[in-house]
């Protein structure tokens, strides 16, 4: 019985030392050269930035809200149970990201559409979201969401926020 332990640690311990390196079996002496970029958006980029819009192709020319849209909201509800409520609640109470109480409130609806369609550059571009990103430690994923689809979460969102 011990025999079978030594030789059954002896054949495991190669593999664990493989698995905890994460594949690398190179020395622990070699170093490594890596260059690192900053998300920190330079003054030029920042001066262009405008935060009640966002980022990205739509504006109050191309977003335009009226009354709720029942249909639309209850599209909204079920794409968001797919793809936004393992990160997001719709109350106030933050999971991994942000609750969505009183978003429509607090931001523009085109700076919404924005954000759920392309988070990326807005992350990188916006301080109350960088704000955000450091009290959530966890980026918000790019959904690749139709344009159809963040316009029903979006009138889900109001529908969240009390608008009739």
């Amino acid at each position: 019985m011990k025999k079978q332990l030594i030789i059954a640690l002896m054949v495991a311990s190669p593999l664990f030392y493989v698995a905890c390196s994460g594949g690398k079996t190179e020395s622990t002496e070699t170093t490594t050269t890596e260059t690192t970029t900053t998300t920190e958006p330079t003054e030029e980029a920042a001066g262009e930035y405008d935060p009640t819009r966002g980022e990205g192709k739509y504006d109050s020319s191309n977003v335009t809200l009226g009354a709720l849209n029942a249909d639309m909201a209850k599209s909204g509800k079920s794409i968001a149970e797919t793809k936004c409520f393992s990160c997001h609640k719709t109350t106030d109470e933050r999971l991994v990201g942000p609750g969505w109480k009183d978003v429509t409130k607090r931001r523009t609806a085109h700076w919404l559409m924005n954000f759920i369609t392309d988070p990326d550059p807005m992350i990188d571009k916006d301080p109350e979201v960088q704000a955000q990103l450091e009290t959530c430690l966890v980026r918000m994923p790019n959904q690749n969401l139709a344009e159809k689809e963040a316009r029903d979460i979006l009138e889900f969102m109001r529908q969240n926020d009390g608008v009739k």
